[in-house]
């Protein structure tokens, strides 16, 4: 068995096996016609269910081989220009480079004896993504497994920054529109049920700042603490970016943290054209990025940045075994010492490979794209009698429905495009996600891919329509 161990005798077997792993998906990738084959779960559990892990194959051809049925053949392909559903993105080629080599290098991004050389680059890609935020010459920050995590981290850090020993007094604000992660980190910082205020948005889903003030001078007045304010730059649903300026003041004038969750907009910091629409976020306590989301990064690769260096202490442990206190004052970088998590995989040198290869003007050109392409997008739904669409994107997000001329009734047109999204996505032909608009069930194109085209956009909503017109033809049969 020492044969499978990653060493200098066994150098030529790993490069074979990679090797033929990598042409294998390179083959799926330049053959895949369609972003998925529209395989049911009923249909593929069984493959899974037969394999019996207590009798290996012995040999990684067999094993790819078995992976080609299991998992190769119908996975999702984000890669594809007709996915438009969830914010995943195609990746860029340096970075499945980068993600190569931490695999097999197999650092660990706690202690500084782990990983060495890889402590010095996540330390720089840090400092250059707080250059481009301008949080200032004391930030820091660490890069986390994603933006759940990283609005954890940050809440944690205001949850102490508010100086209280009465955890049902703390508030936070945040749109209701905002990530649901808020929310849970309340919950997981032992906060009330009534922690999280929720804000109204405006017609754009921007967080309304009138609302968000008189919510703040309430709190105050009944005696309660404004913990920290969260301001949205790419909600998940609408992609829209409250005002972060007029938030930043408020916070200022009642003393409360401001996190901003740009784990989606973050894609602006390294935009050519678009970059005005992150405007005040240089102000921010705290913000949560998601290079995996829209710095065409392979999950995970996220971080959480600080104004202030000193916060992170919040989050400081020492072990004896690990980084104990004397490694402090000797100046040797732990970034255990920042993270909520020990063992942590060198995820930053997948940017480091984009930077380094691309530039962040080509990252930014690649997010300018997607952008200009939601405008067109949108251009086509709101000139397209058989949609309904919400709001003119902030980002690359477009949340619309199916309105069918003959029908009026609302639940009967919930259904229909309800239908239209189950059944596009068992043709696989192309995959939409969906949401809640009020009441409402909604479609949504989340656009992170470049070689998406408009004809892609529009060939797909002839197929949206084309599926809710055929259930609302035998709904109309049935009830004939």
């Amino acid at each position: 068995m020492r044969s499978h161990l990653l060493n200098d005798t066994t150098a030529e077997q790993y490069r074979r096996s990679v090797t033929d792993g990598v042409e294998r998906v390179a083959a799926k990738l330049a053959t895949t016609e369609r972003p998925f084959t529209g395989v049911t779960v009923d249909a593929l559990a069984p493959a899974i269910e037969k394999i019996d892990l207590d009798k290996p194959l012995h040999d990684t051809a067999a094993v790819l081989d078995e992976l080609e049925d299991v998992y190769l053949r119908d996975a999702v392909y984000f890669h594809h220009p007709r996915y438009l559903a969830h914010l995943n993105c195609p990746v860029v080629i340096p970075a499945v480079l980068g993600e190569a080599v931490l695999s097999a290098v197999n650092s660990s991004l706690d202690t500084w004896d782990q990983s060495a050389g890889g402590t010095l680059i996540e330390r720089k890609l840090i400092d250059w993504t707080n250059e481009r935020i301008g949080l200032g010459p004391a930030a820091d920050g660490v890069f986390t497994s994603g933006g759940t995590q990283s609005n954890l981290q940050a809440l944690l850090l205001a949850r102490e920054e508010a100086k209280t020993d009465t955890l049902a007094k703390l508030r936070i604000f945040a749109s209701e529109v905002s990530h649901f992660s808020v929310k849970k980190s309340a919950k997981l910082l032992g906060l009330g049920q009534d922690a999280v205020v929720s804000i109204p948005v405006d017609h754009d889903k921007r967080l309304q700042t009138v609302a968000l003030a008189r919510e703040l001078e309430r709190c105050k007045q009944d005696g309660l603490v404004p913990m920290a304010v969260v301001a949205t730059a790419g909600t998940t649903d609408f992609g829209s970016i409250d005002p972060l300026p007029e938030i930043a003041e408020l916070c200022e004038q009642f003393g409360t943290w401001m996190h901003v969750d740009a784990a989606y907009g973050c894609g602006l910091l390294a935009s050519l054209k678009h970059r005005d629409r992150l405007n005040g976020i240089e102000r921010a306590d705290s913000v949560t990025v998601d290079y995996h989301k829209s710095f065409f990064q392979p999950v995970s690769s996220s971080a959480v940045l600080v104004r202030d260096a000193a916060t992170l202490r919040h989050a400081t442990y020492h072990a004896e075994y690990l980084n104990p206190r004397r490694m402090v004052e000797e100046r040797i970088p732990n970034q255990v010492d920042k993270s909520l998590q020990t063992t942590r995989r060198f995820d930053a040198l997948k940017l480091w490979m984009t930077l380094r290869t691309m530039g962040a003007d080509g990252i930014g050109q690649l997010f300018d794209e997607v952008c200009e392409l939601a405008r067109e997008g949108w251009k086509l739904l709101a000139g397209d009698p058989r949609f309904d669409v919400v709001v003119e994107p902030s980002l690359t997000t477009l949340v619309f429905r199916y309105i069918p001329a003959a029908v009026t009734d609302p639940a009967e047109i919930d259904r229909a495009n309800l239908y239209a999204r189950k059944a596009l996505f068992a043709s696989g032909d192309a995959i939409v996600a969906g949401t809640k608009v009020g009441a409402r069930h909604y479609l949504k194109f989340t656009l992170l891919n470049p070689e998406t085209q408009a004809s892609d956009i529009a060939a797909v909503l002839d197929l949206i329509a084309g599926h809710a017109e055929q259930y609302l033809g035998e709904s109309l049969d049935r009830a004939s």
